[in-house]
């Protein structure tokens, strides 16, 4: 089959590999859209652990169902489908207790696993979701980043009334500002340097604040919850500094391994300081029912291109995509 195999930092070629071999649990997805991550831009120049070459990376995607494991009889041949890609024991105490993504022998396709850029990917029928005939395969390949933002917003414990900051409007950040908008939430500030994201953010129904120093107006009496979707030690410590007493930040973002943050204002402020690791398969669920729904789109700022311009959109997205928050490959 025809893959993008990443060989080393900026160097991604597509190849001929041989097929994957399907275990009885298994279903073979031939796939027609798979997105770029952030964290696979980072793997990609050779700043991520967990992507090793050679490798078939990929996990944000969406197929057709190719052929079944001997043992999968829930799903049939010729279906349009989204997964999963973190694929768990389902037996620990966190797969039994709804915290699957904390599981000890979690394995991610397209870092522990061959993933999604290539012509076919095996996974695990457990972890496959049909998605309806009125969603397209983009929206379809859509599913796991979102679930990202909606495990966020539900650690958050939003209501209505909250007012949302967020650092960063990449994909993560627009996709928690959406989810937000579904828990009712309508003052939901933005932060960002790029100015083409931010107008996504706005467009949106986000306001969007450029520079980390512009928050005068907006921050007055503090945020209730403060969500660091960038991961640098400067977009920490302003988390930090924006959120009022007794509210709620989120670590999401991986930019920085260590930080150093102002403790002893937490403690006197009681801020809530939670990390948000990928997603329970709850919210992975709740992701796709919201999708099918028309709850989220990010559909006007995505560009599809071929699989054979993957390196050149690598490149894009590390260079500046301008208002595109979203790149998926096409197979």
């Amino acid at each position: 089959m025809k893959a993008l195999v990443y060989e080393g930092p900026r160097t991604l070629n597509l190849r001929e590999v041989d097929l994957q071999e399907l275990k009885p649990d298994e279903v073979l997805i031939r796939v027609e859209r798979v997105g770029i991550c952030g964290s696979e831009l980072g793997g990609y120049m050779g700043h991520n652990s967990l992507r090793k070459p050679p490798l078939i990376m990929g996990h944000e995607f969406a197929g057709i169902i190719e052929r079944l494991g001997e043992q999968v009889s829930t799903i049939q041949v010729g279906e349009r489908v989204t997964a999963n890609p973190l694929i768990t024991c389902g037996s620990c105490q966190y797969c039994r207790n709804g915290q699957s993504q904390l599981c000890g022998e979690r394995a991610l396709l397209g870092a522990h696993r061959p993933g999604a850029f290539a012509e076919f990917v095996a996974v695990p029928a457990r972890n496959v979701y049909a998605i309806p005939d009125h969603v397209t395969v983009e929206e379809g390949a859509f599913a796991e980043p979102f679930a990202c933002a909606v495990h966020i917003c539900r650690l958050m414990e939003l209501t209505p009334m909250d007012r949302l900051l967020i650092y960063g409007a990449g994909p993560i950040g627009l996709f928690a500002l959406q989810a937000a908008q579904v828990y009712g939430l309508r003052d939901i500030v933005i932060v960002d340097l790029n100015e083409s994201r931010l107008e996504i953010a706005r467009e949106l129904g986000g306001i969007g604040v450029s520079g980390l120093d512009q928050l005068d107006e907006q921050s007055a009496g503090g945020f209730d919850a403060v969500l660091d979707a960038v991961g640098a030690e400067v977009t920490r410590r302003k988390s930090v500094e924006a959120v009022r007493p007794g509210g709620q930040i989120i670590f999401t973002g991986l930019h920085e391994s260590e930080s150093k943050l102002a403790i002893n204002d937490m403690i006197r402020s009681e801020a809530s300081i939670k990390g948000a690791f990928a997603y329970s398969q709850e919210d992975f669920e709740t992701a796709v029912k919201w999708i099918s729904q028309g709850r989220v789109n990010l559909l006007k700022w995505t560009e599809t291109v071929d699989i054979s311009e993957g390196k050149a959109s690598f490149e894009k997205l590390i260079a500046g995509p301008g208002k595109t928050a979203k790149i998926l490959l096409s197979l």
